[in-house]
């Protein structure tokens, strides 16, 4: 499971139809290159990043497909951080203690 954290440049928040349309295309580049990601949520957010999607994908090398069609659609910034449910970290947490 992944987080994928995205900044757009400034200007292209501006047109909701124009950002509508690049999202569509984006999705599509991502699912002919990604088949195995699976959509999970999409959130526009408030801070340091515009938008959260969270997926999952087979592998890291697929989330680091991702966040790369991410950057070259023309965010700024696009960050895949790798997720863990908390009972499965305790799990982990209860291996070092």
């Amino acid at each position: 499971m992944f987080a994928l954290m995205t900044k757009l440049a400034p200007g292209a928040l501006h047109d909701a139809g124009g950002r509508r349309s690049m999202g569509k295309e984006w999705l599509h580049k991502v699912k002919a290159t990604c088949p195995g990601v699976k959509w999970v949520a999409h959130y526009a957010i408030l801070g340091p990043y515009d938008f959260m999607d969270i997926y999952e994908a087979p592998d890291v090398e697929t989330a680091h497909t991702v966040s790369l069609l991410s950057r070259a659609g023309g965010a700024t910034s696009a960050e895949s951080w790798q997720l863990m449910p908390y009972d499965d970290f305790l799990k982990v947490l209860e291996k070092v203690s």
